[in-house]
């Protein structure tokens, strides 16, 4: 599934961390991180809450706009290798010097320079600054500022991501307020571990993408109303799979959403932690339902749509994938 152009609209900058970078890092700073990685050298841990731990450790050693150069080298590099020709990451500039505005741009200038070299070589990216949920509403704003302060041809949206059990959306209201205002895209993680009501809470603060979404299954009138608005679905299965949110591949609702008129899309989200790529993801797909050509192009022209990017990338992307 290498061959097939890809566009990906969920994918965690931190998350996407090669775990080899990571120990290298650590060995550097004289870090500790053994506990964090099985037998193979890969990222372990148990449930949800453990995964939360383990990634956190594992941005410990991510301390310098350097570092953070480094690994958007490798993770576009990977990208391209699965094919991916346009890619949306989330970044949280929580990790890169506390969201102080002015760390924040150095972080910033250090990873536009190699996303700027990367599309060059033939794969565009966007950065999607991302709130941490868990860490509360007032952090979330100064996130919400960094977005704002630096809304640029990289930077273009603005999202939530963490631990969807703490606290409520309709909290961060401000920080989507500021982000809206600036003219960022806006998304939010939403019905992964809550039901449908979280992903109507997500509409309420203007999102036109939801990350995850798919307990909108669970609700035959919000699967409608996403249809008829055009919300696009930022769904990442490896991801739903390895976190027990849905059992098996073969139960996952993607195809139920996308024959309701759903614009789905597919992601990685955290692709090392979850032992998958892209390419896994659409070979999956490929395997459990059936989906070939036809259905990964319109996926993919509807993840187009949705991108935060400006149109004369859209423009290049619809023409690449078609």
């Amino acid at each position: 599934m290498k061959s097939v152009k890809k566009v990906e609209l969920h994918l965690h900058v931190e998350g996407a961390a090669p775990p080899g970078l990571i120990r290298a890092l650590a060995a550097e700073k004289h870090q500790d991180l053994g506990g964090i990685f099985d037998e193979r050298v890969g990222y372990s841990y148990k449930g949800f809450k453990d995964f939360l731990r383990v990634y956190e450790a594992a941005c410990s050693v991510l301390t310098t706009p350097r570092d953070y150069a480094r690994l958007v080298s490798d993770v576009l590099a990977e990208c391209a290798e699965q094919g991916a020709i346009h890619v949306e990451l989330f970044v949280s500039p929580e990790f890169c010097g506390g969201a102080d505005l002015s760390a924040w741009r150095d972080y910033l200038a250090a990873m536009e320079e190699v996303a700027q070299a990367a599309e060059r070589q033939g794969i565009s990216s966007r950065a999607v600054l991302t709130a941490i949920r868990h860490l509360g509403p007032d952090q979330a704003r100064r996130t919400a500022l960094c977005a704002a302060e630096t809304m640029g041809p990289w930077v273009a949206g603005f999202g939530i991501g963490g631990a969807e059990t703490v606290g409520e959306l309709p909290d961060f209201a401000w920080s989507f307020d500021c982000a809206r205002e600036a003219g960022l895209g806006l998304t939010a993680h939403a019905g992964e571990w809550r039901g449908p009501e979280s992903i109507r809470d997500a509409l309420a603060l203007g999102v036109t993408r939801i990350g995850h979404g798919i307990r909108a299954v669970e609700d035959p009138q919000l699967v409608r109303d996403l249809a008829e608005r055009g919300i696009t679905l930022e769904i990442c299965p490896g991801s739903n799979v390895a976190l027990g949110i849905v059992p098996s591949w073969s139960a996952h609702p993607i195809t139920r959403l996308a024959d309701a008129g759903v614009r789905v899309t597919v992601s990685t989200d955290d692709p090392p932690f979850f032992r998958t790529s892209l390419s896994h993801e659409y070979q999956r797909l490929a395997d459990a339902f059936g989906w070939a050509e036809a259905e990964f192009r319109q996926m993919n022209l509807w993840a187009v749509d949705a991108a935060f990017c400006d149109e004369t990338t859209k423009t290049r992307l619809r023409k690449e994938l078609t």
